[in-house]
């Protein structure tokens, strides 16, 4: 009788160890998890934020983010697909949700993703504050390039910034190095005595890109220190461009054109897409102005209108300073 009391003991004594050995190896799990997340915090457009890192549930709505963070690996659980050139991965990926166009957003279907993490921005920024009542618990991130900030730097924030939030900073260093070394190979081989239009293509038409104020192609005269060839009063930042008469663009005889063709990103598979070279090889106002008569004429790349970001604008640059380097 002792002796089954003493076996009975002993295994007692064994299950309750067992039990013990279980609970500390589930704290541990428990207690490395805690380690493993840890808080980011950072400054965007509204000021100073945090962010568990890494983010369990990502949406993002910014056309100027979405090449760096496919680039990067960075799963999305909801996103503007709508808005994504073919170019981006995301769009072949059926695992996310897609909120829509800026137009007709599905902004509460965000609700079933759960997210803690929302970069929103460009086509999306007005719907910043409903993000916040919708999904209350998630860090809303601005990045877009501010008024009165040099363009080229806030593209390098936006990047840098992404860096922080994703720990990718060595990646987003790079990006904004190959940006870099892109303007400074322009600046290098662009004499500023040659003037330059900015011009944006769109439904069989050219509009007038200003200097400073117009899409796309407007910033870069100030970061480039182009010379316009035209300036006129009441410029805007319309995406197809100011309503200028070809014959004014052809008075102003320039010596390099920057085409962003619109139409290329949003319209290519229509049936009455015209691409922006034909555009201005076929009108006869502009046949004897000195960039056509060159080859002195620059299409952005075709995706550009849905995918403004900083590498877009690093492969611009490059093929700019190519062509540049080659007419000297």
């Amino acid at each position: 009788m002792a002796s089954m009391k003493l076996r009975a003991a002993a295994l007692l004594s064994i299950a309750a160890l067992s039990l013990t050995a279980c609970g500390s190896n589930t704290d541990t799990a428990a207690d490395d998890n805690a380690q493993d997340a840890k808080t980011v915090t950072f400054t965007d457009n509204d000021g100073e934020k945090s962010v568990q890192v890494p983010a369990k549930s990502v949406v993002a709505t910014d056309n100027r983010t979405f090449e760096t963070l496919d680039e990067w690996g960075i799963k999305l659980s909801a996103g503007a697909v709508s808005l994504m050139p073919d170019t981006i991965s995301y769009t072949k990926d059926k695992d996310i949700l897609d909120l829509g166009s800026h137009k007709e957003p599905n902004l509460e279907s965000v609700v079933t993703v759960d997210p803690d993490l929302i970069i929103n921005g460009q086509r999306y920024t007005q719907h910043a504050d409903k993000f916040k009542e919708l999904a209350p618990n998630a860090t809303v991130v601005s990045l877009d390039p501010r008024d009165g900030e040099p363009f080229n730097t806030e593209l390098e924030r936006q990047v840098t910034t992404l860096g922080e939030i994703f720990e990718k900073q060595d990646e987003a260093k790079k990006l904004v190095d190959d940006f870099e070394a892109a303007q400074k190979r322009v600046t290098d081989a662009y004499n500023t005595e040659d003037t330059v239009m900015g011009l944006i293509a769109s439904g069989g038409e050219l509009g007038y890109s200003a200097p400073s104020t117009g899409r796309t192609v407007g910033p870069m005269f100030d970061f480039l220190n182009l010379t316009p060839a035209l300036e006129i009063e009441d410029s805007s930042t319309d995406h197809e461009g100011d309503d200028v008469s070809v014959e004014a663009i052809a008075k102003s005889n320039p010596d390099w054109i920057i085409v962003m063709d619109r139409d290329a990103a949003v319209a290519a598979d229509g049936a009455d897409y015209k691409p922006a070279k034909d555009l201005l090889e076929n009108s006869e106002a502009l046949q004897n102005v000195t960039a056509s008569k060159e080859g002195h004429v620059v299409v952005m790349p075709a995706d550009t209108y849905t995918n403004e970001g900083i590498q877009t604008y690093t492969e611009f640059l490059n093929e700019f300073a190519d062509a540049l380097e080659a007419a000297k």
